[in-house]
């Protein structure tokens, strides 16, 4: 990473600089050596490999494959191992406990509770068990002295007919550890106004949601879930760039969804390294993230899987940095971002920007003057 920039952070300054990470899935960010534990404890004979160096790789490859099917078995490995109480709280501990050692600070981490009841489990027990294991992480994260908050959002699968039940749960729990409500899945032949029943009880409600839209399916996707299901953020929301237009002289004209968006303040919660593997971009310098910070969009940066795409907060902004010569301002104005989109209450967010953001960046930004 070369930057004539002073602030160009340092892979060092990186992991430690305090993260914001919005969108990160929880049976997407597994140890592989667990899931080898969990799986030899519940008797799964499904796994490709046993062997956890091994087993990672896969998981990878798979991702990176091109091929959907592929994509979609990784998920059913990590899903089979996590139909227990007891795998659930040893998974959401570690999930907690991973984030903090890569400098994440605050994170909003989403499953699905419909897709873990092959056990036994009830709808309840699964949110409580995954509750238990973040508090858990948490309490073993400040032990190893770092510091971290962690919120649940239950997703309902958009390809199922739950999404009123989970958003009643999301609700019952909302004071408990959740923080919110999320839709995830296909977005082809899916759309999110299926469950507009969801969406308006919500609404009614005073909670809060985001909803995975504009991916993979494009500009009807983040209409419907801004206009039709009044979604607070954007899940991705990478395909907002097929609304701004760059012209040869490299004039920038936003149609009228991408001036909505920017206007708003609607956060997207982006995810670079997933979006290469599924195609959104070719490349990280050609990620459509440049260009929208550039236009000081709502943007935030994300970890999406970070098993499947071997990834963590601090990989993303090496990528980062690397593609766009970003400074530690901006991986600070990233932050930021991130922190104000949180679905914690303002004061709550003012206090994490206030007294741990801002002044771990101060911290890292000084110590060139020692150098």
């Amino acid at each position: 990473m070369t930057s004539q920039h002073p602030n160009t952070p340092s892979e060092d300054q990186i992991r430690r600089a305090p993260k914001v990470l919005l969108h990160d899935h929880l049976d997407g960010g597994l140890r592989p050596g667990t899931i080898v534990d969990l799986a030899r404890g519940t008797g799964y004979e499904g796994l490709p490999d046993t062997d956890p160096d091994k087993l990672g790789r896969w998981f990878r490859e798979a991702a990176d494959s091109g091929s959907l099917e592929r994509y979609l078995e990784t998920f059913a490995h990590t899903c089979a191992v996590m139909q227990t109480r007891e795998a659930l709280v040893r998974v959401a501990a570690e999930c907690a406990e991973d984030l903090a050692a890569d400098g994440v600070v605050y994170a909003e981490v989403r499953y699905a509770p419909e897709q873990h009841l092959e056990g036994g489990l009830a709808l309840h027990e699964v949110v409580e068990a995954v509750n238990e294991g973040f508090r858990e992480g948490e309490r073993r994260a400040r032990g190893n002295g770092h510091r971290i908050r962690v919120g649940a959002l239950l997703t309902a699968m958009r390809h199922a007919a739950r999404a009123l039940e989970i958003a009643e749960l999301a609700n019952s729990y909302r004071d408990l550890g959740v923080v919110g409500f999320d839709i995830a899945g296909a977005e082809a032949g899916h759309p999110p106004t299926r469950h507009l029943d969801a969406f308006e009880y919500l609404k009614r409600e005073n909670n809060r949601f985001t909803i995975h839209a504009g991916e993979a399916f494009g500009l009807p996707s983040i209409w419907q879930a801004l206009q039709w299901c009044g979604a607070d953020r954007l899940g991705h929301g990478v395909r907002i760039i097929d609304d701004i237009h760059v012209g040869e002289d490299g004039t920038v004209e936003l149609g009228r969804l991408a001036s909505y968006v920017r206007d708003k303040r609607v956060p997207l919660e982006l995810c670079p390294s997933s979006n290469l593997q599924t195609g959104a971009a070719d490349s990280y310098a050609s990620h459509p993230i440049g260009l929208l910070r550039r236009l000081h969009f709502r943007v935030t940066v994300n970890t999406d899987n970070r098993l499947m795409s071997g990834t963590g907060m601090s990989r993303e902004f090496e990528h980062l940095v690397g593609a766009f010569g970003y400074s530690l301002d901006d991986l600070q104005w990233f932050t930021v971002n991130a922190m104000k989109s949180a679905f914690i209450p303002f004061d709550e967010r003012l206090a994490m920007i206030n007294d741990v953001v801002k002044p771990g960046y101060a911290a890292l930004k000084s110590e060139r003057l020692f150098q």
